[in-house]
């Protein structure tokens, strides 16, 4: 797979030894500008980790109060002032096309961070993501975080997560 410019995509693997490792790691993500308007596909089985992830990602970001799944909501917005954020959980779609019926196209296109669990739910729909991360469970409390930067956004945020302190 080539990205826009002709580069294949950076792939790292992580382990995640417990879940303070998984905040370290969001919270160094947090740090990158390039989130700002960025697609994170997050993959793995049911019990990964990924809205873990994405909850620590959200704190380090600013995020107060209640953070919920979007499960049965499918998207959960959040306005942070200098940023705007999606959490799509399309784990219970039937048929892809439910991404286009619900009118999410328009966020898509819109400037932001979206983050979505269950992507193949919505294959075909979905524009490419600049970062896939995908986690494997390992054990009760330990992660394999396999990262995919598929764009010039998703190497930007691999950058920044490395030189934060949150890749080793």
């Amino acid at each position: 797979m080539i990205d826009e410019f002709g580069h294949r995509p950076i792939v790292k693997t992580l382990l995640w030894a417990d879940e303070q490792a998984t905040q370290a790691f969001a919270t160094a993500l947090a740090q990158a500008p390039a989130l700002n308007d960025a697609f994170i596909e997050l993959r793995g089985d049911l019990g990964a980790g990924k809205t873990t992830l994405v909850r620590h990602l959200l704190r380090a970001l600013g995020v107060t109060g209640r953070i919920k799944s979007p499960t049965y909501a499918v998207v959960e917005a959040y306005e942070l002032p200098a940023l705007a954020v999606w959490h799509f959980d399309f784990y219970r779609f039937h048929d892809p096309s439910e991404w286009r019926d619900a009118g999410f196209r328009d966020i898509f296109a819109s400037p932001g961070l979206k983050l979505a669990e269950w992507p193949d739910k919505a294959a075909g729909f979905l524009p490419r993501a600049d970062l896939v991360i995908e986690l494997e469970l390992l054990d009760e409390t330990s992660r394999r975080a396999t990262l995919r930067a598929q764009s010039a956004t998703g190497r930007a945020l691999l950058q920044a997560a490395y030189a934060a302190g949150g890749m080793p």
